[in-house]
């Protein structure tokens, strides 16, 4: 199983970038972003059910973040939209089965991370 992200980078405040997560190797019904700020634990961002397409959100990202899925190419997407500083983070895409969980140990594969900068 491999999850590969990619598309971090510099921004700044109020731009957009989207993260991409390319699923090769196995299934997964529950997919997640996380992210991973200096000194910080790690934290949910977004998940999405891969067969339904229903979407899950923390508050702090609900209503500039978007996860989506395609199904073809077997990828899983977050866009990032109004940036801000403090969403400066590594960001990891991981996969599970199951129930939905917020929880990251609960996520049995991960991707290596993709860092995204934010400045004021």
């Amino acid at each position: 199983v491999q999850l590969q992200a990619s598309g971090g980078g510099l921004m700044q405040a109020g731009g957009s970038l989207r993260l991409s997560c390319a699923v090769s190797g196995g299934t997964f019904n529950r997919m997640g972003w996380f992210r991973q700020a200096p000194g910080e634990e790690k934290e949910f961002v977004a998940g999405i059910n891969w067969l339904s397409g229903r979407t899950y959100y923390s508050g702090s990202v609900k209503g500039r973040f978007t996860i989506s899925r395609d199904n073809v190419k077997n990828t899983v997407y977050l866009q990032m939209n109004s940036l801000k500083p403090e969403d400066t983070a590594v960001y990891y895409c991981a996969a599970k089965n199951g129930i939905v969980s917020s929880k990251w140990n609960e996520y049995a594969y991960w991707g290596q991370g993709t860092l995204v900068t934010v400045s004021s």
